[in-house]
């Protein structure tokens, strides 16, 4: 796995992603809260205090698309499209069995399993840190065998980011070591490293159920949407698409394990652990990384 310094050129693409993500999120809430008024892009670069110029070029440069694009990306109308297009190859890929333990998928993950009764008998030391990404300042958790968790810290609240992760594993110990997650931050935010023959590699640590939605979120391709309903179907308990939902709800690694493709089955966004602008924020994201390589 390539580790980049601090000072790299793919670290400042992260820090500038970074730092646009909060304009980013004020356009996202902004537009929910006047989406029936239908706001002229104008009235929505004035809101966030850029010029419509700095506007285009904000969402060209982080996203990699316009701002009608970006905004045409995260309707509803486009989710329902990713849903029917989606369905029948989501179906091949679990024919083929392209969700199998170590398998990759888009963002060239493998992925390896750890029982949570692991983590009281091991004594489990997690390391953590706090790095940028594209959309605002993350928490990285890192096991002894890879990436673990993976959430967002909103407002500059460092301490409850970390008692979310520490919840989620209440008996392992978390140690703050910068070092440790930073390559595995780098790897997972930035494109260009996404490679098959250098995976990043991430510890599903959960129970048998949790563990089976979780991979099968992982066989959910970029540009691709599936529903609760879909994933109890292809785990084979059609009638537990409440347990899924749970199970979504409770990832501990966010994007690099893509709950924010799933969608409600009308196609609407439904619940995020880390605030529905953010999973709108991804999908636009996704859809001009999409765009750019299809």
């Amino acid at each position: 796995m390539l580790v980049k310094s601090a000072a790299s050129p793919d670290a400042s693409v992260l820090l500038s992603e970074a730092g646009d993500y909060p304009a980013v999120k004020r356009v996202l809430e902004f537009i929910s809260v006047c989406r029936r008024d239908r706001p002229s892009m104008e009235a929505v670069a004035d809101h966030v205090g850029l010029s419509v110029s700095q506007f285009q070029h904000l969402f060209e440069r982080w996203a990699g698309l316009t701002p009608e694009a970006f905004l045409q990306a995260i309707t509803i109308e486009r989710a329902r499209r990713l849903l029917r297009d989606s369905s029948s190859l989501l179906d091949a890929a679990h024919d083929a069995d392209l969700s199998g333990p170590g398998r990759p998928h888009d963002l060239f993950v493998a992925h390896d399993a750890m029982p949570p009764g692991d983590t009281r008998r091991a004594g489990l030391r997690l390391s953590y840190g706090f790095h940028p990404s594209p959309f605002g300042e993350a928490i990285v958790v890192a096991a002894p065998r890879g990436l673990a968790g993976l959430g967002f810290v909103d407002d500059g609240a460092r301490a409850a980011a970390l008692a979310d992760m520490q919840r989620r594993w209440p008996l392992a110990a978390l140690v703050a070591d910068q070092a440790a997650t930073a390559p595995l931050a780098a790897l997972a935010f930035e494109p260009a490293e996404w490679r098959p023959e250098a995976p990043l590699r991430v510890v599903l640590i959960g129970g048998d159920f949790e563990r089976r939605v979780w991979e099968t979120l992982l066989s959910v391709p970029m540009g691709c949407a599936t529903t609760y309903s879909n994933i109890a179907r292809r785990i084979g308990k059609p009638k537990a698409a409440r347990a899924v939902g749970g199970a979504v709800g409770r990832n501990p690694i966010s994007f690099v394990v893509p709950c924010h493709r799933v969608l409600g089955r009308s196609g609407a966004l439904t619940g995020y652990h880390w605030g529905l602008p953010r999973k709108q924020a991804i999908i636009g994201w996704e859809a001009g990384r999409r765009a750019a390589v299809g």
